[in-house]
């Protein structure tokens, strides 16, 4: 049996400032994102206004990540990870202020364009982690962070039944904004480059050739995945459009069909993300040592219980519910994102990850977020769509959203099983 140093030697450095970062971050998404629906209702939205806020969300990142993949293999990746940091939280206050609905989508478009530190620090974790480690090291950095957020939704939901959705959910904007400062600091301060600078550094002087390239280059870009490659871009896709259905609506519908108080609801996303972080790391272990493709079939599987929710009843039937899907979720993050750092090689990852994202997608996101910590340009679009076309099913029949999840995973699972394959040899 191996002693812990050997397993875990990989929390260190980078990885470990990222966890540590990523902590913070984590803690305070856990804390607002579940709760925002009921924020633009409080504000004087309607189902048909959340999908609109969601559906902008995506549209910087349409601008921004193309330009960010190329800066991330062509620039120091610390400085980009803490500007978008800084820049988040700015973005984040002003949500602390909104009289309206609409000022929440003006800082969630806001938001959209900070997306530009996922290349870098997807690109920095693959370089960080040595390719027999990926699996497991991705795991564990995703329970660490998702250990301290455990308690958050539950602590939420108790502090907004206490002062109400609005003084609520204004105090906790300002602690997330608050806490997105403190991680950029951190980020900037102890983060170190993995690689030698690139002989083509972006600066000043050639910053217009550089941005031109940028999106000149992605044709090319896209032409060179390897079929495995293609068949996981479209299952990414497939799963972060599910999301954008149906992720802002599971606690809509908790409230107004099944009666759940918001603290119920933290409750059961306390369960969901503890169950979720138990498994996080086990499946790091396995995916590592058994492949990832089949865990990635499983974990699908496994999120077909969607439907189910239309059934339910009561707050048992409900936390069953998403304890199955956070099962599936727990397997799928770490598999998808190892499988991608052993197919992409590190020269282009950059670019890659701004195309498609890190493939750290949690199928099945009730957050009410897109359901991953990196989308993608080529995502981009079809996210904001079904954020935008969720908002109507669900003003249309509140059962919509959920089938429609359901057929996009069954989509997914059956081009995971046909063409899905992990690489003969791991990119390191």
């Amino acid at each position: 049996m191996r002693p812990l140093s050997e397993s875990f030697g990989f929390l260190r450095g980078n990885v470990l400032v990222l966890t540590v970062s990523g902590s913070l971050g984590m803690f305070c998404r856990a804390m607002v994102f579940p709760y925002v629906p009921l924020y633009i209702l409080a504000l004087g939205g309607e189902p048909e206004q959340i999908g609109i806020v969601y559906a902008l969300g995506p549209l910087g990142g349409l601008i921004a990540f193309p330009i960010a993949g190329y800066l991330a293999d062509h620039m120091n990746r610390a400085w980009l990870i803490a500007a978008a940091g800084y820049f988040s939280a700015i973005a984040v206050l002003v949500n602390a202020v909104a009289p309206s609905w609409e000022w929440v989508a003006a800082a969630m478009l806001m938001r959209g364009f900070a997306v530009f530190h996922f290349p870098a620090t997807s690109a920095l974790i693959a370089d960080s982690l040595p390719s027999r480690n990926r699996g497991r090291g991705m795991a564990t950095m995703a329970g660490l962070t998702g250990g301290l957020a455990l308690f958050a939704p539950f602590v939420a939901g108790v502090a907004i039944d206490a002062w109400g959705v609005d003084a609520g959910m204004r105090i906790l904007y300002v602690v997330m904004g608050s806490a997105y400062a403190a991680g950029a600091t951190i980020n900037l301060i102890f983060i170190r480059e993995t690689r030698q600078p690139p002989a083509e550094a972006v600066s000043a002087a050639n910053l217009r050739q550089a941005l031109g390239r940028s999106y000149t280059g992605i044709p090319a870009l896209l032409r060179g995945f390897p079929r495995s490659l293609r068949a996981v871009s479209v299952v990414i896709i497939l799963c972060f459009i599910a999301n954008g259905v149906a992720s802002p609506f599971w606690v809509v519908y908790a409230k107004t069909h099944l009666g759940l108080t918001a603290s119920q609801w933290g409750l059961i996303l306390l369960v969901e993300f503890g169950l979720r972080n138990l498994t996080t790391v086990p499946a790091g272990f396995l995916t590592d040592h058994f492949g990832r493709t089949r865990f990635l079939i499983a974990a699908l599987l496994l999120s077909a219980a969607t439907p189910l929710y239309l059934l339910a009843g009561s707050f048992g039937f409900v936390l069953a519910i998403r304890c199955i899907i956070a099962v599936g979720s727990a397997f799928f993050s770490p598999a998808m994102g190892a499988l991608l750092a052993d197919t992409v090689p590190s020269t282009i990852r950059g670019r890659v990850m701004a195309a498609i994202g890190r493939g750290s997608v949690s199928i099945g996101s009730a957050s009410g977020g897109t359901g991953g910590p990196g989308t993608g340009f080529l995502i981009t679009l079809p996210l904001m769509a079904a954020a935008l076309c969720g908002g109507f099913l669900y003003a249309w029949s509140p059962a919509i959203p959920f089938l429609l999840v359901f057929g996009l995973t069954v989509v997914a699972l059956l081009v995971s099983i046909a063409f899905v394959r992990d690489p003969k040899t791991a990119q390191e």
